[in-house]
């Protein structure tokens, strides 16, 4: 008999995509949301599982469902799920469902504060060359890959494990939902002030998810990150498989990255020091699956990257406009220093939308301090509305200049002034950067990319 699932919250990103899964595995998927975005929409509608209505509604919840999958978006006090409760409908979280219908795999486990989405793409990738048989879960879209979410018949699962809050049922970290078989841990850096108040607090959780790891199973962790390091030499004896990692050896040459490997050498579309740690990451994970080297090293120099992760949008022989994801202070130092160390005679111009809770709180913007020290030019896209939204203070320039510790800063609280103004800049010899988790208001970029493109 098929099996029948309703989602409360079907149009969050990951949602949405698992959804998709779960009805072209033959499920009976329904949902409901009180407001569905581009692509989910389409991509829904396609399937056949687009509401046909926006918001909540109780009748749609009914003893005849298998389960209920609860999106982080939906409130506690939500109609439907108070429905399915009074009806003792079993309710799951994401990860809550990602782990029951992954029980009988090897599940793998990407963690850290940053590289997680890099370095699980890498895996994918190199899996999907060799024509592997695997699910996975993963937070970007990835070229080669139709949904985020794949959930199958395969032997192991790849999983992106972010350590963000479970449901407003469950306010733990998605990733102690996995039980993982091997886990990878890339990094420490305090994110998501807004639900770990305190480093400490933050800290804490990837310590409980390192002592969740099986006597019997794999921790792989990078050893240049000194958080995680000690992590790794607190729990040497008590796992078998205890593999520490580093960036892997590499030399840059005319703008193009090389890895050097045992036959010589091999270029590589990825760069910056951060990626080539992910990349001795996600290594060490197809070795530990059962690859050699060898079929690692074949496949990655196809890897382009996740979307939004140095992500080329225009190009000329002296010029690159690239979009990336980077917003918690780590990920944004890193991809400021890959641009720069990758293009040392260009001039860099970078820009920052705030637009998370963190980066847009006066208590928790000091943690930006230096991370913007190799751009040649540094600016900061505030939107007020996203402030306002959030019920945070708007900060004004002299208090971005401190705590980025740039002085010349500047700031932008418009963004048509923005647009106007990088517009305006000559990019000979010139890299610009955008960088945010957000959209930059759908910021029309049409003119930046026939500027650099044609720029000789």
């Amino acid at each position: 008999m098929t099996k029948k699932y309703h989602f409360i919250a079907i149009g969050g990103a990951v949602m949405h995509n698992l959804a998709l899964s779960m009805a072209a595995k033959g499920y009976q998927v329904t949902g409901s949301d009180d407001e569905i975005y581009e692509p989910s929409r389409t991509r829904l509608e396609k399937a056949g599982i687009l509401p046909k209505e926006k918001g909540w509604y109780p009748d749609k919840i009914h003893s005849g469902l298998d389960g209920i999958i609860l999106g982080m978006h939906a409130r506690i006090d939500n109609p439907e799920l108070q429905k399915a409760k009074e009806l003792n409908i079993p309710v799951f979280s994401f990860p809550e469902f990602i782990y029951e219908q992954s029980q009988d795999k090897k599940r793998v486990v990407i963690s850290g504060s940053h590289g997680k989405t890099s370095i699980t793409s890498m895996i994918l990738h190199v899996l999907k060359y060799h024509q592997m048989d695997f699910d996975y879960l993963v937070g970007a879209q990835i070229e080669g890959f139709d949904l985020m979410v794949k959930l199958s018949n395969a032997p192991v699962i790849i999983i992106e494990g972010d350590e963000y809050l479970t449901s407003p049922l469950d306010r733990r970290p998605k990733f102690f939902h996995y039980h993982h078989d091997i886990l990878l841990m890339s990094g420490i850096a305090w994110d998501h002030f807004n639900v770990f108040p305190t480093f400490d607090f933050y800290k804490e959780q990837f310590e409980k998810l390192v002592d969740l790891t099986p006597e019997s199973g794999y921790f792989i962790y990078c050893s240049e990150d000194e958080h995680v390091k000690k992590l790794g030499q607190k729990v040497k004896g008590k796992i078998d498989n205890l593999i520490p990692y580093k960036a892997h050896p590499y030399k840059i040459n005319d703008g193009v990255t090389y890895l050097l490997i045992d036959s010589g050498e091999i270029s590589i579309n990825v760069f910056g020091e951060h990626n080539l740690q992910n990349l001795q990451g996600a290594l060490e994970i197809c070795l530990s699956l059962g690859l050699s080297k060898e079929q690692f090293y074949q496949a990655i120099q196809e890897f382009k990257g996740a979307a939004k992760r140095q992500e080329v949008l225009a190009k000329s022989e002296n010029s690159i406009l690239y979009r990336d994801f980077a917003h918690a202070p780590s990920k944004l130092e890193a991809t400021v220093n890959a641009v720069k160390n990758q293009f040392p005679e260009r001039k860099l111009i970078a820009v920052q939308e705030l637009h998370t809770y963190s980066s847009l709180n006066k208590d928790f913007v000091h943690n930006y301090a230096n991370t913007f020290d190799k751009a040649d030019l540094a600016v900061i896209y505030l939107n007020p509305k996203a402030v306002s939204l959030k019920k945070l203070e708007i900060m004004d320039e002299e208090t971005l200049r401190d705590a980025f510790q740039r002085n010349d800063l500047k700031l932008f609280t418009n963004i048509d002034q923005l647009k106007v103004f990088l517009e305006s800049q000559d990019y000979l010899n010139t890299n610009l950067l955008l960088m945010s988790s957000g959209n930059y208001d759908d910021m029309d970029l049409s003119q930046l990319k026939t500027k650099i493109n044609q720029n000789k």
